[in-house]
């Protein structure tokens, strides 16, 4: 029997293994870059979502998706909070005249824009 086997119907190649061919598969080793969104996501989608992750992961896509997702929710609570910064008013003559009450405020804002996206774009 031939040690390496090639099957051109589905593209793999085989090699032999004691009485049996077993396909010569690789795992992608490409290192995870996305940030926090991304690690939610992926969390979420393991609990929640488990045909969705196993199908991203075997095709390789997950890695990309998951950055992709981090990337759109960055942009999207940073669009967000300049929203909700302008609707409240929260200036830098505020931040001048009182430092703390304006930390208050753009926590709240960035607590409020992450909640957004979370519920919208991670969690659904």
């Amino acid at each position: 029997m031939k040690k390496h086997i090639y099957d051109e119907s589905n593209g793999l190649s085989y090699t032999l293994h004691g009485d049996y061919y077993l396909p010569d598969l690789a795992v992608n080793e490409e290192e995870p870059t996305y940030g926090k969104y991304g690690m939610l996501r992926k969390q979420f989608l393991k609990e929640h979502r488990p045909a969705r992750y196993q199908y991203l992961l075997l095709t390789g896509e997950l890695i990309a998706y998951l950055n992709r997702v981090d990337q759109e929710a960055r942009e999207q609570v940073e669009s967000l909070m300049k929203q909700m910064v302008e609707k409240q008013g929260v200036t830098e003559q505020l931040k001048m005249q009182n430092q703390m009450k304006w930390v208050g405020l753009m926590n709240s804002i960035k607590v409020c824009a992450e909640e957004i996206v979370l519920q919208e774009l991670v969690y659904m």
